[in-house]
């Protein structure tokens, strides 16, 4: 099986199991509502993204084991709205507008450099050095920061950073360590090192 199976179940079950959350614990306050719209959103778009550009990384092919072991391991971003809904806590004005601004700035940073590379490497492939990748050499991973970041402080509890601060450490930064030591293969990899950042952008 493809790995983006596992991801993509993942991502559209979101919505349905906010909602079902929602229900199974009678809370629909304005923090239900608003993590429904923000997350179920977000795992919307992302199937929408995976039709029109898919990621290369999460087309290849792992066992069914795998799969399922992958589709478990992000139940951990299920835990932010968890802990949300059964606490019935509701978030204030400046967390509502935090958590937004997170969240719509991340998907466009994320789902947009995506949208450059996937592009950039069909018909020209080589090191990518302009655009959303001119001071900063993960744009995507830091939009997908942003997004989670947003969702977690939704959740009106240090318990909802468990899912994202664990990929952000066992995932996104091997990652993007790793996408470093493959793209020293480019000769003007070194220059563009220097004047980009590995996930937040450089402008000094």
């Amino acid at each position: 099986m493809k790995l983006k199976y596992a991801v993509n179940l993942h991502k559209g079950l979101t919505a349905p199991v906010v909602l079902g959350l929602m229900f199974y614990f009678d809370e629909f306050g304005t923090g239900a509502w608003l993590y429904l719209a923000l997350h179920g959103t977000y795992g919307i778009l992302w199937l929408l993204k995976d039709r029109i550009y898919p990621d290369r990384q999460w087309e290849k092919q792992v066992s069914v084991g795998f799969g399922i072991f992958a589709w478990c391991a992000l139940l951990l971003y299920w835990v932010a709205p968890w802990i949300l809904l059964s606490s019935g806590l509701q978030p204030s004005g400046p967390v509502i507008a935090g958590s937004v601004f997170l969240v719509v700035f991340g998907t466009m940073i994320h789902y947009a450099s995506d949208a450059q590379k996937y592009f950039t490497l069909k018909y020209q492939p080589g090191l990518i050095t302009e655009g959303f990748f001119a001071n900063c050499r993960n744009t995507n991973y830091l939009g997908e920061l942003m997004i989670y970041s947003g969702f977690a402080l939704a959740s009106c509890s240090p318990y909802g950073w468990l899912g994202i601060g664990a990929f952000f450490a066992a995932e996104f930064i091997p990652n993007m360590l790793r996408k470093d030591r493959s793209l020293s293969r480019y000769p003007t990899f070194h220059a563009y090192k220097e004047k980009s950042g590995l996930l937040f952008p450089k402008i000094w």
